[in-house]
């Protein structure tokens, strides 16, 4: 595993990280005993940054984290980062405040087992809290009071990120970027290596799409956002497939597989594409098995991709997806 400097938090942190949506909820039925395993997986293969939120099976998944570390007794050697806001009801601007997320704060200090989060993140705020100073005194509060070392912003757009790393009080951004989703790195990459804010990539494999792994009719659980966000139903569609539409990102996929070099996976090829971009601190792929965390974390000391493979990469994005999202995030 390679290790990476995650901005101003100064931490160095591995290059794949996990993410754990997937074990909390929202992507079918998963046991506590195996969203555990993937976990103590993780731990095993040399990760030390595991991505959570309130949210993700309403504290499951930070319980799961909290229990593993314990039982671990590994607390100091792994960076967690958690986020809040998405548990506001309404999900409005005005809520990203010290008296509404105070709460959410001190439930997730509890479940993880930390006294101090390492990191806090806002969980994809609308994009009017960006501009509200009662955003950033709430994170500047909590780092006040020692609830949270660190703080940092996930975003749906560029846009966002820009401006949140306009404030001083924010160490990272959450972004989403793969080989569907390339706008990041024309302008906010730039931006965040010049103002020293780690880079967290999420949904690196466009929730399957980029594994090649899916088929073209793939049904998927009634409970899993890939069944029940198609169309932005419940949360940002740009969360869900990347926002690309479903048949367009298998004729992707399927103009990408020529261009796979040998040896290599359609996961792999893509896991690597991300951390060829230096601006990138860690990639929190998510998944249900320790099988593919192991696989995951082996990219980290893959070669980097030959230039032609990048620009087959930006070609077929040209040719299939630009159009789609390209404007929107």
């Amino acid at each position: 595993m390679n290790y990476r400097r995650l901005g101003s938090t100064g931490r160095e942190v591995s290059a794949v990280g996990l993410g754990t949506w997937n074990v909390g909820g929202s992507w079918g039925e998963v046991s506590d005993e195996t969203g555990r395993e993937v976990v103590g997986a993780a731990l095993d293969a040399g990760i030390d940054f595991i991505d959570t939120a309130d949210v993700y099976g309403d504290g499951r998944s930070e319980r799961h984290i909290g229990h593993v570390l314990e039982e671990r007794d590994a607390s100091d050697d792994v960076f967690v980062a958690t986020k809040a806001g998405r548990r506001l009801d309404p999900h409005v601007a005005e809520g990203y405040a010290y008296d509404d997320l105070s709460p959410f704060v001190d439930r997730s200090r509890e479940y993880l087992g930390q006294e101090t989060l390492d990191l806090l993140q806002l969980h994809c705020p609308p994009t009017e809290a960006y501009y509200q100073p009662s955003t950033v005194e709430a994170l500047e509060r909590f780092v006040e009071e020692g609830r949270i070392d660190n703080a940092g912003v996930s975003v749906e757009r560029v846009e966002e990120a820009l401006k949140a790393i306009e404030y001083d009080v924010i160490d990272t951004v959450q972004i989403i970027f793969n080989p569907f989703r390339q706008r990041p790195k024309e302008l906010f990459f730039e931006r965040a290596r010049r103002e020293d804010v780690g880079v967290i990539v999420r949904v690196p494999y466009a929730s399957g799409l980029l594994t090649g792994a899916l088929e073209r009719d793939q049904s998927f659980p009634e409970n899993d956002h890939r069944n029940f966000n198609r169309e932005g139903e419940a949360f940002d569609v740009g969360e869900t497939f990347a926002g690309v539409p479903y048949e367009t990102g298998h004729d992707a996929v399927e103009a990408l597989e020529s261009h796979v070099p040998e040896g290599l996976t359609m996961a792999e090829l893509t896991l690597r594409w991300i951390l060829d971009h230096e601006a990138v601190s860690t990639v929190i792929p998510g998944t249900t098995s320790p099988e593919h965390v192991r696989t995951n974390a082996a990219v980290s000391d893959l070669d980097s991709l030959p230039n032609r493979v990048h620009g087959a990469v930006r070609d077929v994005y040209e040719e299939f997806i630009s159009e789609h999202v390209h404007h929107r995030w």
